[in-house]
């Protein structure tokens, strides 16, 4: 069997050091001009997408169960982190806009998470085409309320040109800070698809029955996972109140919640490497295509159909990617054949000394023999 050459300590570490080297990258291509306000956008929004395509990779390639409502716990978070934002600034509370961002925006998900919640019970006890259906009618749901809903005093919802809109949101969000708001995200989730929770909810995917009589509880599990996606899509949702400075209920629609379930598929059901991936591409590509105007969507859903059809398990499929091992497939091989060589050097050389001494025997033996004759 195959050893790594790195502990479990150092593998983390090795990841540790990826991580901040990724950070220094992207602080370098910032603080030094490189990247324009609109890359920097790009990049903000690919955060996004990453905490909203993984959270939801966790209930559609984890859990198995697809739903078709996650903008609208995204909608729960925007909304909730907007208000209460506004509403601290309106009491006078003297506070860092840093903390405030994070106070707002962890709100937000926890709002989200508690939404889940209560659709998660009754919902997940569902299956296939209805559990879409019923997750489908929630966004729907949220996306009528906030349209509909009033709050006096401007401290609310406040007609905007396209509809009913919040605007005026403080624009707190800072790059530097989502990054790290979307790694954590990323290991939280990794860490639980590995935990035991996580075997769990697999266990859960590939056979229900089974999973129940080996003792899983089926609704706890689901229900849990079902809060989980719903928290960090409310996250997300914190994040884009604060960084675009206006909210539209148009974002808690279903065609908005179809483009993050595209994402999970593109990148492959089960892996959060694919969906990451995916969602950094399919953020980056209408943006490239954006000069092609004409034509735009026709390339973007041509290219996704070919995927389908070539890929139809994904990029990536269930498949992750790990530093560790990439590491062992790049110097193993060669701490391999450098052992090797010193066993065969040896090897060589007791071979040798064993020759010798075979020879100092024989001499010996011939000269005991000459001696008694």
């Amino acid at each position: 069997m195959k050893k790594s050459m790195l502990s479990t300590k150092q593998s983390y570490l090795m990841c540790a050091v990826g991580i901040v080297v990724l950070f220094g990258i992207l602080m370098g291509v910032c603080e030094s001009g490189m990247a324009s306000t609109y890359i920097k956008g790009i990049m903000m929004t690919s955060c996004i997408a990453i905490i909203m395509t993984t959270s939801l990779n966790l209930t559609i390639g984890v859990l198995g169960q697809l739903t078709l409502g996650c903008c609208g716990f995204e909608a729960i978070g925007a909304y909730s982190a907007a208000l209460l934002s506004k509403l601290l600034v309106a009491n006078g509370v003297a506070m860092d806009p840093t903390l405030r961002f994070l106070l707002t925006t962890l709100a937000g998900g926890v709002v989200a998470c508690i939404f889940g919640i209560l659709v998660g019970i009754p919902a997940l006890r569902l299956h296939g085409d209805y559990l879409a259906i019923i997750t489908l009618g929630f966004g729907e749901i949220i996306r009528v309320i906030i349209q509909n809903l009033k709050v006096a005093g401007g401290m609310g919802l406040d007609k905007g040109a396209a509809g009913q809109a919040l605007i005026g949101i403080d624009r707190l969000a800072n790059l530097y800070v989502v990054f790290w708001i979307t790694v954590v995200t990323v290991v939280l989730l990794f860490m639980f698809a590995r935990s035991r929770y996580g075997r769990a909810v697999k266990a859960i995917r590939d056979d229900e029955i089974a999973a129940s009589a080996s003792g899983i509880n089926i609704t706890y599990m689901k229900v849990l996972v079902f809060a989980i996606s719903a928290f960090f899509a409310g996250i997300a949702g914190g994040i884009f109140a604060q960084y675009i400075g206006s909210l539209n209920p148009a974002m808690a629609g279903w065609l908005q919640s179809i483009n993050y379930v595209i994402m999970v598929v593109f990148g492959g059901m089960g892996s959060l490497t694919g969906s990451i991936v995916s969602a950094i591409a399919l953020t980056i590509l209408p943006e490239l295509l954006r000069a092609f105007s004409t034509y735009r969507m026709l390339v973007y859903s041509v290219a996704l159909v070919l995927i389908m059809i070539f890929r139809p398990q994904g990029i990536f499929g269930n498949w992750e990617f790990s530093l560790t091992k990439t590491i062992n497939k790049l110097f193993y091989p060669m701490k391999v054949k450098a052992h090797g060589k010193s066993k065969q050097a040896e090897s060589t050389a007791k071979a040798a000394k064993d020759t010798a001494k075979t020879d100092e025997t024989v001499e010996t033996a011939a000269d005991t023999k000459e001696a008694q004759a």
